[in-house]
């Protein structure tokens, strides 16, 4: 069965797929959010194409989230302690891996990159691991 709102999915992978493409063909530049937003951060990389794909990520997602949405996200359920430390973890596999999802999965599999190939199937397999010891154990999170 489609999901419902199976359109906007499309349209926003096509978008992301583009943005990501158009970049690389006319900047050089890989779209990793890690690796932009770090530079950004500790003031290597302000340069006005960086500041622009951060503040379209921003707003992009507050003209869905207010605008576009068919119903408003969820709030997360988790201890404030626990997102905080599952940010930290994310932050840190992203710096010892080299990237993040975006980085790899959308950029590093476009250009049949090995390395990303292998980051992806580590990150995929972490979130299935995740979500099943969330949802089913009652071992992370009080399930």
């Amino acid at each position: 069965m489609i999901p419902e709102h199976w359109l906007s999915a499309l349209i926003g992978g096509i978008c992301i797929g583009a943005s990501a493409t158009v970049l690389l063909l006319m900047n050089g530049r890989i779209a990793g959010i890690s690796g932009i937003s770090g530079r950004v951060l500790a003031g290597r990389g302000a340069e006005p194409w960086a500041l622009l794909f951060l503040a379209g990520l921003l707003i992009g997602g507050a003209i869905y989230e207010y605008g576009l949405a068919p119903t408003p996200t969820p709030v997360a359920a988790a201890a404030p302690w626990l997102m905080l430390g599952g940010g930290l973890l994310v932050g840190i596999g992203s710096r010892m891996g080299h990237g993040c999802t975006s980085g790899h999965g959308v950029c590093g599999l476009g250009r049949f990159s090995r390395r990303s190939l292998i980051a992806v199937l580590v990150f995929m397999t972490t979130a299935f691991i995740t979500v099943y010891l969330v949802r089913h154990t009652g071992i992370v999170g009080g399930g």
